[in-house]
C-alpha cells in the first residue's frame, strides 16, 4: 500500500479539549493504525478561544508578546499577542472570555470589554499596519462601551491610520431578537428579565455614542456582546473568522496532493454549516475536489444535508463512547480512535 496524505484541520471542542490537542489526538490514532502516512496537523479557529495559540503554531510563536490587561471582572490577567509580517493579531477573549469566569461569576450586566483596549493598544505600539482581532467566547454584552471608554484618545486616533479587521463568523447584528442581548446573552448568564435590561442598555449606548446608529445593524456587529459594532465604529471591517485563519496558516496549500481532509467541532449541528470552522474546511476541500470528514463530539446533521455542505462522513465521539459524558471525559482517547477508524476506511495507498 502507498503513503496517504491526509490534512487534520480541527476546531476546538469547547470545554473539552484545543484545537492543537484535538489534531494530535485524531493524527495519532491514524498513525497508530497507518505509521507510514503523511498525516499533516493544522489546528483551526474561527476567532474565538485559541484564536492566537492556532496562529502561533502556524506562523511561529517568535512574534508572540505576553500584555497585561484584566478579565471581564477587571482582574489582572495576561494576554499574548502575536505578530507577524506587520499584521498583529489579537484574540479578545483572552482579556473579555467566559472561560476566564467561574460559572457562578457569569452574569453580563457586571462584565466589560474594558481589557481588550490594553491589546489594541499593545498591538498599535508594536507598529503593525494591520490588527485582526478574532472574536468569540466573551463573556461580555456590553456593546463595546467598556472597550470604548477605556482606550486612551490618541489610540483612537492612531486605530484610525491601520487595517483594523473583525475576524468572527458570527453574522448577528447589535439590536433586536436576533441581537446580541437576545441571542448570546442566555449563553452567558442572563435570565429573560435581564435580556431585557440588556437590550435597553444597548438601545441607549447606541443613542449616546454619536455614530454607533450607523454600524449597529451591519453583519456581525453583534458579535462578543457587539465588540462587532465597536471595531466597526472605529473604522474596522469584518472578514470571515475561519477562512482568514485557513488563508493564513496555508490551509489550501497543506491540501495539495492529500488524500483526505478531517475536520472536527464539539458540537456539529445546523449552525456549523453557517461559515464555522468545519464549513470553511469543507468548502475548501470541495474547492480542490477531496474527501472531507467531520469528527464531532455531538453530531445533529443527517447525512444527506452533511453530504450537501461537502462533507463525506461525520463521525459520533458519543457514539463512539456510549455517552455524551463518556467522550467529554475521555476526549482525547476517543478522537484517538476515530483516527484509528478513519485510517482503517480511508487510507488504501
Amino acid at each position: 500500500m502507498g503513503v496517504v496524505r491526509v490534512v487534520v484541520a480541527p476546531d476546538k471542542f469547547a470545554g473539552t479539549v484545543s484545537a492543537a490537542a484535538a489534531a494530535a489526538a485524531i493524527a495519532g490514532g491514524w498513525r497508530s493504525r497507518r505509521p507510514g502516512d503523511d498525516v499533516v496537523q493544522l489546528p483551526m479557529s474561527d476567532g474565538g478561544p485559541g484564536f492566537v495559540a492556532v496562529l502561533s503554531a502556524a506562523l511561529g510563536a517568535a512574534g508572540s508578546r505576553s500584555v497585561a490587561t484584566t478579565d471581564p471582572l477587571g482582574r489582572p490577567v495576561t494576554a499574548e499577542l502575536l505578530v507577524h509580517d506587520a499584521t498583529a493579531y489579537v484574540e479578545s477573549a483572552q482579556a473579555v472570555g467566559l472561560h476566564l469566569l467561574a460559572d457562578s461569576e457569569r452574569d453580563p450586566e457586571r462584565t466589560t470589554s474594558a481589557g481588550l483596549a490594553a491589546l489594541l493598544e499593545a498591538a498599535l505600539d508594536c507598529g503593525a499596519g494591520r490588527i485582526v482581532v478574532g472574536l468569540g467566547g466573551s463573556a461580555t454584552n456590553d456593546g463595546g462601551r467598556g472597550l470604548i471608554e477605556a482606550l486612551a484618545p490618541d489610540a483612537r486616533e492612531r486605530l484610525a491610520t491601520v487595517e483594523l479587521v473583525a475576524a468572527t463568523d458570527v453574522g448577528n447584528p447589535l439590536l433586536g431578537p436576533g441581537g446580541a442581548a437576545a441571542v448570546f446573552g442566555p449563553q452567558k448568564g442572563a435570565d429573560r428579565e435581564a435580556v431585557a435590561r440588556l437590550e435597553g442598555r444597548m438601545q441607549a449606548w447606541v443613542g449616546e455614542l454619536d455614530g454607533l446608529a450607523a454600524v449597529a445593524d451591519r453583519p456581525g456587529a453583534g458579535a462578543a456582546g457587539g465588540l462587532g459594532a465597536a471595531l466597526y465604529w472605529l473604522g474596522g471591517q469584518r472578514q470571515a473568522g475561519a477562512r482568514l485563519v485557513a488563508e493564513a496558516i496555508g490551509l489550501e496549500v497543506a491540501m495539495t496532493s492529500a488524500a483526505l481532509v478531517v475536520t472536527g467541532e464539539g458540537s456539529y449541528d445546523v449552525t456549523s454549516l453557517r461559515g464555522k470552522v468545519v464549513s470553511a474546511v469543507a468548502e475548501a476541500a470541495g474547492r480542490m475536489a477531496l474527501p472531507c470528514v467531520v469528527v464531532a463530539g455531538q453530531v445533529g446533521v443527517g447525512r444527506r444535508e452533511a453530504a450537501a455542505h461537502g462533507v463525506d462522513e461525520t463521525v459520533s465521539l458519543a457514539e463512539l463512547a456510549g455517552s455524551v459524558a463518556a467522550a467529554m471525559e475521555h476526549a482525547e482517547r476517543w478522537l484517538a480512535d476515530a483516527g484509528s477508524r478513519l485510517a482503517a476506511r480511508w487510507s488504501r495507498g
